[in-house]
């Protein structure tokens, strides 16, 4: 399945922008503005506050309700450190491969919504159609954070939302959400040699790491799990252990980074829960030693799991879009979530994989993804145009789909 040229001609002007998250979207963003306004979509920026960044929105057809919205987000991972064979930030076809930073992890997906958009420019659609560019969202989904309070002024209440993150073109129903989470650790600092009457800051921050094990064999042994994620149980990861100036100086502070990779009905608040309950535990502990002993918990990002019912009439609907005979769940995390939360329906479905080949040295994405992914926005021109049989797809009928195992990482 080939591409249409023009999503490999957009697709070579969006990896040429070097929009790792660290830098501004700004050329990128200007870029697909003039793209879309040329093609007559109205276009709004909604601006991140401290001015070196944006998101962008557009929509075209009727003024009426319903609809359908793609999203996609701007940025990328860093190039540092890795050893690239080919230009990071040039598209280069080597075989049935395109190679460059952000192919697959997704200007892939953006490069077809926007020559999907395009097509659309000269079509009477009976349902408007939506487009959603954010950014900063491999930094935490902070961008489309950010970008909320502007997407509901907006006032659109699509039928559809499809995120385009990779899954190999198979409609993902679900993936975890996250917390990352900070603990602070008070201890009382001293000379080495009369350690045992100190509190050493690492040892609490040893005491927390531990409890946190203790809550990850609550989640692993529990009720309630997931048997369509590689990992059927929401997961607790320390990632990031810091504290201490000198071998023979008590440690006086102790930082740990830690996160949960939570189920979708799994409860943050009793996560949060746990951890207080832990955190008096140990510090009780040391409390008759020093009064300002303590451990300090700040969650510095979250953002909400996807799950939406398979059986469900928008899912048959990308189902029918993609000729697909399965569905998955996804593990890494993705902007859906928050589409959801303002009450619209979400899937996730895009070209390529994230694992082996998205946030690693050399990603690429293959040209038949990208095919399937423009065959998917050339079937959904057709069932929004005026005068298909129905611009709103019931679910289809007959349709069997299977869970496969997730995969991809983030």
């Amino acid at each position: 399945m080939k591409p249409h040229a023009t999503t490999l001609d957009i697709l070579d002007q969006l990896i040429a922008f070097p929009t790792v998250s660290a830098q501004s979207n700004l050329a990128l963003i200007d870029y697909v503005d003039d793209l879309l306004s040329n093609a007559g979509f109205v276009t709004q920026r909604i601006p991140d506050p401290e001015g070196e960044k944006s998101g962008l929105v557009a929509r075209i057809g009727p003024e009426r309700p319903g609809g359908v919205l793609l999203s996609a987000h701007s940025d990328v991972v860093p190039v540092a450190g890795q050893e690239w064979t080919y230009p990071p930030f040039k598209l280069t076809r080597d075989g049935d491969r395109l190679y460059g930073r952000g192919t697959t992890d997704m200007k892939g997906f953006l490069a077809s919504m926007l020559s999907f958009a395009l097509r659309v420019a000269d079509t009477p659609l009976a349902e408007p159609l939506m487009l959603v560019i954010s950014y900063d969202e491999e930094v935490g989904c902070q961008g489309i954070r950010k970008m909320l309070p502007g997407l509901e002024n907006l006032g659109w209440s699509p039928d559809l939302c499809i995120v385009g993150e990779p899954t190999l073109m198979v409609p993902a129903t679900g993936h975890k959400g996250k917390a990352a989470l900070l603990a602070s650790c008070r201890g009382i600092a001293g000379h080495s040699a009369l350690a045992p009457y100190y509190v050493n800051a690492l040892h609490l921050a040893a005491d927390f790491i531990g409890a946190l094990r203790d809550i990850q064999k609550g989640y692993a042994g529990g009720t309630g799990q997931d048997s369509a994620y590689d990992i059927p149980y929401s997961t607790v990861h320390a990632g990031k252990l810091t504290g201490g100036t000198a071998l023979n100086i008590v440690p006086e502070k102790a930082d740990i980074e830690f996160e949960l990779r939570h189920l979708p009905h799994d409860d943050l608040q009793h996560f949060l829960d746990l951890l207080d309950k832990a955190r008096a535990q140990i510090v009780a502990a040391h409390s008759a030693m020093a009064s300002d002993v303590g451990i300090d918990i700040t969650v510095t990002t979250t953002y909400p799991g996807l799950e939406i019912d398979h059986d469900s009439a928008v899912v048959q609907r990308v189902v029918d879009l993609v000729q697909s005979d399965s569905l998955t769940k996804v593990p890494f995390g993705t902007e859906a979530g928050f589409f959801a939360n303002l009450g619209i329906p979400t899937i996730v479905c895009g070209p390529g994989n994230m694992e082996g080949q998205g946030h690693k040295a050399d990603e690429f994405l293959k040209l038949d993804q990208l095919g399937t992914c423009d065959l998917m926005m050339d079937r959904l021109l057709k069932r929004m145009t005026k005068g298909s049989v129905s611009s709103r797809l019931n679910p289809k009928q007959g349709v069997r789909t299977s869970f496969n195992p997730a995969f991809g990482m983030r």
